[in-house]
């Protein structure tokens, strides 16, 4: 391994943790900051959805344009931003800037999920593809783990703004080191710049696009609550229409459809990705919320308790990458999004008498699981793909994970909203915080196993 080579990696790891570090931090600051802003807990859902809305929208846009110009420029632009709009989160005085402001953090992250893996895997032969993602994957499960239990502490003791204030602290060691990859990339020659397509930047179909993401996640995630929200939802579908059926025509897309068209692989497993993340991504946020007020756990235990899955992720990802290099990717990710299946089918059963026991087991698989799918189905993905799209691929991949994680809070939201309407959680009856918990993981559940269909079929002529 080549000392430049260290640099991307150890840049790609940073800026991985760095993000979702400060994802899962804040969820355990949802009761907090539900009970600073005087909100209902649906409203303060959006404080997560805004951003994963946002780097939903912004991944293939950047993505395109990290393609066609300076992978790195990009790379550090999404850095800088973030921490920039980390900073000014602290102090936030109402919960409409905070949203606002996770929603343009989410567009700093879209530049980071373009460009991190990209950058990383144009440094390393083929044949170390999936390891190289493997530790990427698993820098992303140790934010995961750091998250729960820093963000529990910090807003147990100096409260839910110490969050961001960590945040900008992670965010400049991730600059600087990002800094120095760009540096080494620079002076090894080594290509990270595409070719200007000569019908120049896709405009028509960015602006279709983050049209079609804003709408169907805005519109889904309000359903339920009046006319308004489903015709966002048809709009938004109408523009995804129109967006394939532009990209198919345009000379310059900023993703071209033949990527879907031509490789069975390359589409399945990408809809296995954002089956899986809709279906898994809400267990934290659910879990957390159950821990704290169904059981009256303090925010700082909560998050010690759930560490325990993203710690199973990191433990497991490395080798779980290797492996994939070796095996068919496939039949790694099948494994793991069955697994899932069945711990939200365990979670599906929660209520009062739910043993802490039980859900630490049942974390520990939902772990595994996720070490079993993630880094295998993102080196089935990207080994789909020339090098010249590895930034717009890996935005893909981006997009279906945000996606599905914005899609797997619109459907929490539309089920509390709808059992527990607009009251908070410390108002509502534990039964029905049970109930609306339990009808979420046994829908997830069904979602997970859709997936595993996909999953299980990509290969098949």
């Amino acid at each position: 391994m080549q000392q430049g080579d260290r640099k991307v990696l150890i840049a790609a790891m940073v800026t991985s943790f760095m993000t979702t570090f400060m994802s899962s931090a804040l969820n355990l600051s949802i009761p907090a900051l539900e009970s600073y802003f005087g909100v209902s807990a649906a409203a303060i859902g959006w404080v997560v959805s805004a951003y994963t809305i946002s780097v939903a929208a912004m991944s293939l846009p950047f993505g395109k344009i990290a393609d066609v110009t300076d992978r790195r420029k990009v790379f550090l632009t999404g850095i800088a931003g973030f921490c920039i709009l980390s900073f000014l989160s602290i102090f936030s005085p109402h919960i409409g800037v905070l949203i606002a402001l996770r929603a343009m953090a989410g567009a700093c992250g879209a530049m980071i999920f373009a460009t991190n893996n990209a950058l990383l895997i144009t440094s390393y032969p083929h044949e170390v593809q999936g390891k190289m993602i493997g530790y990427s994957t698993a820098a992303t499960y140790i934010g995961l783990t750091a998250g729960p239990v820093v963000g529990g502490i910090l807003n147990s003791t100096l409260g839910w703004r110490s969050i961001f204030a960590v945040s900008v602290l992670v965010s400049i060691i991730a600059f600087t080191a990002a800094f120095r990859a760009a540096v080494s990339e620079k002076k090894s020659g080594k290509i990270t710049r595409g070719e200007i397509p000569s019908g120049g930047f896709d405009t028509e179909g960015t602006i279709l696009y983050i049209a079609a993401i804003i709408t169907s996640l805005y519109g889904m995630s309000r359903l339920g609550s009046g006319a308004i929200p489903a015709i966002l939802l048809v709009a938004g579908i109408i523009c995804f229409v129109l967006f394939f059926m532009h990209e198919s025509r345009t000379a310059s897309p900023i993703m071209r459809v033949s990527m879907f068209t031509r490789s069975r692989t390359f589409t399945f497993s990408n809809l296995a990705a954002l089956l899986n993340y809709g279906a898994t991504f809400a267990i934290s946020y659910t879990v957390s919320i159950f821990l704290q007020v169904i059981l009256g756990m303090p925010s700082g235990k909560a998050g010690l308790l759930l560490i325990t899955m993203p710690a199973i992720q990191a433990l497991f990802s490395p080798l779980m990458g290797s492996l994939s290099d070796k095996i068919r990717p496939s039949l790694l990710a099948s494994a793991g999004m069955g697994l899932c299946a069945v711990t939200l089918i365990l979670f599906s059963r929660l209520d009062q008498d739910t043993s802490i026991a039980y859900i630490m087991c049942s974390l520990c698989l939902t772990g595994l699981g996720f070490a079993l799918f993630s880094s295998p189905n993102t080196n089935a993905i990207l080994s789909c793909v020339d090098k010249s799209d590895y930034s717009v691929a890996n935005s893909i991949v981006a997009t279906m994970r945000t996606y599905g994680q914005s899609s797997g809070m619109a459907i929490l939201s539309v089920i509390t909203a709808a059992v527990l309407g607009s009251a908070s959680l410390e108002s509502s009856p534990a039964e029905d915080i049970i109930h609306m918990m339990n009808i979420s993981f046994l829908v997830f559940a069904v979602l997970c196993l859709i997936g595993l269909f996909f999953s299980l079929a990509r290969d098949h002529s």
